[in-house]
């Protein structure tokens, strides 16, 4: 597919591999559509993900996404956000920090690896009392098993899925963690955006079959207690109804 925008005859022209030819206003819905599902592509391969930070932690995160999830989580307004997928601890930060904001709830992190100097920076910051950290893989069941005895039965949970992003690992962590959300609430597979990076420069083989959206669709599928279902934009005053996001499929509601 070619995509040639013309700012002087304000137009999206579309050429398909086939040469068919589709015109499109450049200031529509629809233009905006493909002209942000081609720019998140080239920002993915340009890592523009990679520069921000959150209270002074790196946060590797699409600020969309960030606007996004806070809407929900202060929908929900959950007692525990689990994550998996520590790293600098920027989105662990961010969520304690709306937590804060709300007067309530805590963040408990899980990394396979937390590295000393960021485990240092995220025990001596202003919002550590809200996070505890879990060193091990988010799939080990003695893992589980620690993060299952740090939440209450009453308590309710949201949980984001952000470390290993292979199709297996990333269904398995749906399997264990599905059964801490509550009802209403999410289970979230981040970072689903691999499914369309193929041919992406900094994508990897594979990827669009390997992914946390393929991952989600198999687990709802096995799971009619959960749905796909991208949360309702509290706001709109504009046309637009799709989410500029690297987390396609991503919201899982549990429904019952």
């Amino acid at each position: 597919m070619k995509l040639i925008i013309d700012t002087q005859d304000k137009t999206l022209s579309i050429i398909e591999t086939n040469e068919q030819l589709e015109i499109l206003d450049l200031y529509s819905k629809e233009a905006f559509e493909i002209i942000s599902s081609q720019w998140l592509k080239v920002g993915w391969n340009q890592k523009y993900t990679y520069t921000f930070s959150w209270f002074g932690r790196p946060i590797i995160q699409l600020p969309e996404d960030m606007i996004r999830i806070q809407e929900v989580i202060y929908a929900i307004k959950p007692d525990v956000i689990i994550e998996t997928g520590v790293a600098h601890g920027g989105s662990i930060i961010y969520y304690a920090s709306i937590l804060k904001a709300l007067g309530k709830g805590r963040v408990i992190g899980i990394d396979i690896e937390i590295r000393p100097h960021n485990r240092q920076a995220i025990e001596q910051h202003e919002f550590s009392s809200l996070i505890t950290l879990v060193e091990g893989s988010s799939t080990d069941l003695e893992v589980f098993n620690r993060i299952k005895s740090l939440i209450k039965s009453n308590e309710s949970v949201l949980v984001i899925l952000d470390s290993n992003h292979s199709k297996n690992h990333v269904l398995r962590e749906l399997e264990l963690y599905g059964a801490f959300v509550s009802l209403g609430s999410y289970i979230v597979a981040t970072d689903g955006i691999m499914r369309d990076l193929e041919n992406v420069p900094r994508s990897q083989e594979g990827w669009t079959e390997d992914n946390p959206s393929e991952a989600a669709l198999e687990f709802t599928k096995n799971h009619p207690e959960f749905v796909i279902e991208p949360p309702p934009w509290p706001f709109n005053e504009s046309e637009l109804s799709i989410n500029v996001t690297h987390w396609p499929n991503a919201y899982m509601r549990r429904k019952v």
